[in-house]
């Protein structure tokens, strides 16, 4: 204050001028944090009752897709009732498929061999309209297990996935649950970088692992495990090779494959996968939809 009365009106008016600035840029920044920092949550907003609905699900205008392991039940969003199914034969090829993602007309499938050993990978490609299977690319023996993909920013976003669980040779860890990774891919299949998962949610799987992912409207990537009932909000890191986790969301699914809906923004489908027991009482896999809400 002193030093301030000895400068000249002029000087003062410069000082002024420039401790407002600085005041506002520390509003600014930290209503942004506020923003950033806020909690979602997921609000229910559907439920139907598929028996496919075992592995995963896909998405896109008018139907849902959900996912076991040699099938694809074609949905449709309003209803719930099955338009078309495509089935495959259960000695193969198509033994594990998981989760889904709809883009231009097509279903890319993350696909599998689990439990088998040594481990291989696909994408199964089928027609939405037809349900026909129309196309393939193996990874062969590379990562891990396909468990999800995704296209997001121009490329495609694949996690393969290893188990803790006692499914490897000689009753060994199928693969070590620490060794899943995501993978950037090029249009071509191409891989381009690649993260792991961070102990935090490595932790809360369990023996098992990631099964389901998929890009938010928010730019985002949100994960899901195999049996938690919650979703993880995550973000490429700044520099390193772990993905950061942003947030733990409640989510009312048991694990499994995921879903944005493009068509509608904030929109994300889950699955229930039922219990032996539950079964046995005449109940059955379900499809739940949600919508995402920021909340302070």
């Amino acid at each position: 204050m002193i030093l301030t009365q000895r400068l000249c009106p002029a000087s003062r008016m410069q000082i002024m001028i420039k401790t407002a600035a600085y005041v506002l840029a520390a509003l600014v920044m930290l209503g942004a944090t506020s923003k950033s920092g806020a909690a979602p949550v997921l609000e229910q907003i559907g439920e139907f009752t598929v028996p496919e609905a075992n592995q995963g699900v896909g998405v896109d205008t008018r139907h849902f897709y959900a996912v076991d392991n040699n099938v694809i039940g074609k949905y449709d969003k309003k209803t719930g009732k099955l338009v078309k199914k495509w089935q495959g034969a259960k000695s193969g090829p198509i033994l594990h498929l998981d989760s889904a993602m709809l883009m231009d007309g097509k279903i890319y499938a993350a696909h599998s061999n689990y439990p088998e050993w040594p481990m291989t990978s696909s994408l199964e490609i089928f027609d939405a309209e037809t349900m026909e299977h129309i196309g393939t690319h193996s990874f062969g023996i590379q990562w891990g297990s396909l468990t999800w993909v995704d296209w997001h920013d121009n490329h495609w976003w694949m996690t393969f996935a290893n188990y803790d669980r006692l499914l490897g040779p000689g009753k060994t860890p199928f693969g070590h649950k620490a060794n899943t990774v995501m993978v950037k891919f090029t249009r071509d299949f191409r891989p381009l970088q690649s993260w792991t998962l961070p102990k935090a949610i490595l932790d809360r799987f369990e023996d098992m692992s990631n099964s389901g992912g998929s890009w938010g409207p928010d730019g985002y990537l949100y994960l899901t495990g195999h049996d938690p009932a919650e979703l993880y909000r995550m973000r490429l890191p700044k520099s390193g090779s772990v993905l950061e986790l942003v947030d733990t969301i409640p989510m009312n699914i048991r694990g499994q494959g995921i879903a944005w809906d493009r068509s509608q923004p904030g929109v994300i489908y889950g699955i229930i996968r039922a219990t032996v027991k539950e079964r046995a009482l005449g109940g059955n896999h379900k499809v739940t939809v949600f919508r995402l809400v920021e909340k302070p």
